[in-house]
C-alpha cells in the first residue's frame, strides 16, 4: 500500500461503518481516500491496495513514484506472502531509487495465531535487516490497523521536515556563493 500526504484541505464528514466479512475475495487494485487528523493536524492519506497483483504493474509503479511511503503487509499465516515482500520492496527501491523511504513491514492476521507460518522472531529479523519497523495487525479485530498508518503517516512527516531542513540549508549555501561571486570579478 502507498501512502500520500496532503494537506490544507476542506474535510467532509465521513461515516465509517466497520463490518469484517469472513468469505473474503482478494482485490485486484482498489485505491482510497481519506482525511484524518494526524497531532492535531488535518492530513489527506491516499492508499493504493495492489494485493500484491502483477496485473497491475503500470499502475502500481506510478503509485510508487509518487507515493512518500509504503506499508507491506503480509499474511502471518503464509511464508509464500512473507517471501513476496522481499520482491516489493525491491520493486519500491528500485522505482523510488531511495532506501530510506519511510516504509513498515506489516504482518496481518494476528488474530490467527494457531495458522501462523511466520515467526515473530523472523519478520522481525527481515524489519531490522531493511532497518524498517515492524508490527502485527489483524484487520478482523482492527488491533493495531490505525496504528500502521498512523506510525508510516509520522515518518513520511519527519522525512519531509529533514528534507525541508536539509533544502533551506543549500539554499543558503547557494545564495552565499553568489554572493561571493556577485562580490568578486575575475581577470
Amino acid at each position: 500500500m502507498a501512502a500520500n500526504k496532503g494537506k490544507g484541505q476542506n474535510s467532509l464528514a465521513l461515516h465509517k461503518v466497520i463490518m469484517f466479512v469472513e468469505d473474503y475475495e482478494p482485490t485486484k487494485a482498489d485505491s482510497y481516500r481519506k482525511k484524518v487528523v494526524l497531532d492535531g493536524e488535518e492530513v489527506q492519506i491516499d492508499i493504493l491496495d495492489t494485493a500484491g497483483q502483477e496485473d497491475y504493474a503500470a499502475i502500481r509503479d506510478n503509485y510508487f513514484r509518487s507515493g512518500e511511503g509504503f506499508l507491506c503487509a503480509f499474511s502471518i499465516c503464509e511464508h509464500e506472502s512473507f517471501a513476496g515482500t522481499a520482491d516489493l520492496r525491491e520493486q519500491i527501491l528500485r522505482v523510488k531509487e531511495d532506501d530510506s523511504i519511510p516504509f513498515l513491514l506489516v504482518g496481518n492476521k494476528s488474530d490467527l495465531e494457531e495458522r501462523r507460518q511466520v515467526s515473530i522472531e523472523e519478520a522481525r529479523a527481515r524489519a531490522d535487516q531493511w532497518g524498517v519497523g515492524y508490527v502485527e495487525t489483524s484487520a478482523k479485530t482492527r488491533a493495531n490497523v490505525d496504528k500502521v498508518f498512523f506510525d508510516l503517516m509520522r515518518e513520511i512527516r519527519t522525512r519531509k521536515m529533514e528534507d525541508n531542513k536539509d533544502n533551506g540549508k543549500k539554499k543558503k549555501k547557494k545564495s552565499l556563493a553568489k554572493r561571493i561571486q556577485e562580490r568578486c570579478t575575475l581577470l
